[in-house]
């Protein structure tokens, strides 16, 4: 017998998106009546080393060492004692919001291993858009971002900047597996049950095209969804824009990798347009 995964895993850094991934993730959490585990992960600090041979004397440099090994070792302390600052303040916001939790990480290394060691526990992973030094640079995206969405089998929800109550959303469906997949998770959990839906296809009004839309209207529409189905042609990162915008779509669910148009978005410079200028949360498959 196995376990299904059940946590909502959330993941803060210090960062101002950090009020926004936790209204996310108390929205999911309600939605889908999952815990929230939040996850702070802390890069270590690595200083190269370096040879004072010769540059100094021997005695001033044992010194020098010595003094160095105290400032790494305050630096971890300080560290230490930020990362229980950023997790008290994620808790706060979410026992605000009447979330259910478990208790709070803290780790040390790679956000990417940390997420492949947890996810398996984790039925959706929330984080940001930007990190903590990406605050003031609009089109610079979180370092992490690409890293953990190429690696994460579990459905990752990236926030906007801003939280807005999602009363609508749209999936971008190119017939692909990890569109396939979205739509069957759309359809068989409980996140977005109840919610306006559409389903958006990109490229020539075909009978292919036509396939797509039928094959996905049939899946929701049998697990109560009310759908509205749309074709457009153009560039995808610009269509799925300018329809989120016309449409006051408040969260995009689309398929990662892949190689459709839809599904190169996440691997290529499209994709990295697309999340620097989307003001909402994007759902991402894999």
């Amino acid at each position: 017998m196995t376990n299904e995964p059940t946590v909502i895993l959330t993941c803060v850094d210090g960062s101002t998106y950090t009020d926004s991934v936790c209204a996310h993730a108390a929205w999911a959490s309600q939605r889908a009546g999952a815990p929230v585990q939040v996850l702070h992960v802390q890069a270590p600090h690595t200083t190269p080393p370096v040879d004072y041979t010769g540059a100094i004397g021997v005695g001033a440099q044992t010194t020098l060492l010595e003094q160095l090994a105290r400032v790494d070792e305050q630096r971890g302390k300080l560290d230490q004692q930020k990362g229980k600052l950023i997790l008290e303040h994620a808790r706060a916001q979410l026992a605000a919001a009447g979330t259910a939790m478990l208790p709070a990480l803290h780790r040390w290394g790679s956000l990417v291993e940390t997420l492949t060691e947890l996810e398996s526990a984790a039925q959706l992973i929330v984080l940001g858009k930007r990190g903590e030094h990406a605050d003031f640079a609009r089109l610079h995206l979180g370092s992490n971002l690409e890293r953990v969405v190429r690696a994460a089998h579990t459905p990752i929800l990236v926030c906007s900047r801003a939280y807005k109550r999602i009363n609508r959303f749209v999936i971008a469906d190119d017939g692909g597996p990890s569109a396939q997949k979205a739509i069957s998770y759309v359809a068989s959990q409980p996140l977005l049950k109840g919610l306006a839906c559409h389903v958006l296809t990109i490229g020539p009004a075909n009978e292919h095209a036509h396939g797509i839309l039928a094959t996905a209207t049939n899946i929701l529409k049998q697990n109560g969804f009310a759908v509205q189905a749309h074709i457009q042609q153009g560039r995808p990162d610009e269509v799925i824009a300018a329809f989120t915008e016309a449409n006051d779509i408040d969260l995009l669910v689309m398929g990662a990798y892949g190689h459709s148009q839809i599904r190169n978005l996440i691997i290529g410079s499209t994709t990295s347009a697309m999340l620097r200028s989307c003001r909402i949360p994007v759902l991402l498959f894999r």
